[in-house]
């Protein structure tokens, strides 16, 4: 399928949000952290089957949040000098690494 309408909801949103930006016509395929398979996975399937243009992307919690928080220990440092701030990256708890 070929993508030109995407929306990124990282984390775990919630399946009411995730459904909420499916439903929508500008949103064809949606990209999140994690989500019960038995709503927002099933709503996809369901989609698909009625020959819907919606696909559905799980990157995982951690992977889809990491680089967020990242971001928001480089833009704390920016304000809080009293204590140290410094970001610390979560393993990805399903992978071993190699």
């Amino acid at each position: 399928m070929k993508v030109a309408k995407l929306a990124f909801l990282p984390g775990a949103a919630g399946s009411a949000k995730q459904i909420e930006l499916l439903e929508r016509d500008d949103v064809e395929v949606l990209l999140i952290g994690e989500t019960p398979e038995w709503e927002t996975v099933e709503y996809i399937a369901d989609a698909v089957t009625e020959r819907k243009r919606k696909a559905l992307v799980i990157l995982g919690h951690i992977p889809s949040e990491q680089a967020g928080m990242e971001e928001c220990a480089r833009w704390l440092k920016t304000f809080i000098t009293e204590v140290p701030v410094e970001f610390v990256p979560a393993s990805e708890p399903f992978w071993l690494p190699k």
